[in-house]
């Protein structure tokens, strides 16, 4: 078997550094319908790349996509052309399963060629199952055991401030993340060491592998837990995009560490997945992925048309 390839790029630009003083502005301002427009276009991606590979989590994906497209779009402060700017914000997808959702959205950025997305989780190609730091450019950390990604954001908050480095750190949590001890031994070392560049997002979509989160494992209330371990926190629908956009924004100004809630819903966006249990890990058929693909087309085309008046 032949050795796994980075990304065609990847070497080049890690030998690239560039003084932190010299600072790419954060995310454009896109509108909230923009923004919308995006996470559809970020989710047709998904349905392309997991068609085509046969293998790997759709639904996952689909739950995350307004928050990545927020995120990537207009939170986030990062320039495709240095992937390891010191200066760039900082995004873990702690649920490392849901990698084709960032996988769009570095790709749609530019980090790596688009038709790179085809290659999803085939052997030699960069992207991977689950996100690899070493291959992919704009990949912080491999992540994928659940429970892992918080303790590594905020491992990654304390050192951007030893280095003195004003850059904030976002890690996106799924419920079965917070099913994992190491989440909560992370929630109270955040508070404790002061840490206030951190934001914690949690993808709440109650479904996992075996059933309902509730059967699985209730993890409950979870903004209060994090408020317990003194979290500045708040809940919001994970799918409407003002709210996402004002909640993430909120939370880079607190003083403290700050959790955003979103109560979302697994395979948001195609209707035949859309908070239905049995397809977690599971690639569209043929027939569903035609499917996934005419509706998700259809809404794009809405959004574009009202775009178009809107201007």
């Amino acid at each position: 078997m032949s050795k796994s390839k980075k990304a065609p790029h990847l070497a080049a630009v890690e030998a690239a550094d560039a003084s932190p003083s010299s600072r790419p502005a954060r995310g454009t301002e896109h509108t909230i319908p923009e923004l919308e427009r995006y996470a559809t276009l970020l989710r047709i991606d998904c349905v392309r790349m997991l068609a085509v590979a046969k293998s790997g989590h759709l639904d996952s994906s689909l739950s995350a996509a307004d928050i990545v497209a927020a995120l990537y779009y207009r939170l986030l402060r990062h320039d495709p052309e240095r992937p390891r700017w010191p200066g760039r914000d900082r995004f873990v997808l702690s649920k490392g399963h849901a990698a084709p959702i960032q996988y769009a959205a570095l790709a749609r950025h530019g980090y790596f060629p688009h038709e790179d997305l085809m290659g999803l989780r085939k052997l030699d190609a960069h992207l991977q199952g689950h996100p690899d730091m070493t291959r992919t450019p704009g990949i912080e950390v491999s992540t994928g055991s659940l429970g892992q990604g918080l303790s590594m954001s905020l491992g990654i908050s304390l050192a951007l401030r030893l280095d003195r480095i004003d850059a904030h750190v976002f890690a996106l949590l799924s419920d079965g993340d917070c099913q994992e001890g190491q989440t909560w031994e992370a929630a109270t070392a955040a508070p404790h060491f002061g840490v206030s560049s951190l934001t914690a997002i949690v993808d709440y979509n109650h479904l996992q592998t075996d059933g309902t989160t509730e059967e699985v494992m209730d993890i409950g209330d979870v903004r209060a837990k994090f408020e317990a371990f003194g979290w500045d926190t708040v809940e919001i629908d994970g799918h409407d995009m003002a709210a996402i956009v004002e909640a993430l924004e909120w939370s880079r100004e607190r003083q403290a560490p700050a959790a955003v809630v979103c109560q979302t819903r697994k395979g948001c966006g195609v209707s035949l997945m859309e908070d239905q249990f049995g397809f977690h890990g599971k690639p569209p058929t043929p027939e569903q992925a035609e499917q996934a693909l005419t509706e998700l087309e259809q809404t794009l085309a809405a959004q574009d048309a009202a775009l178009e008046r809107s201007r």
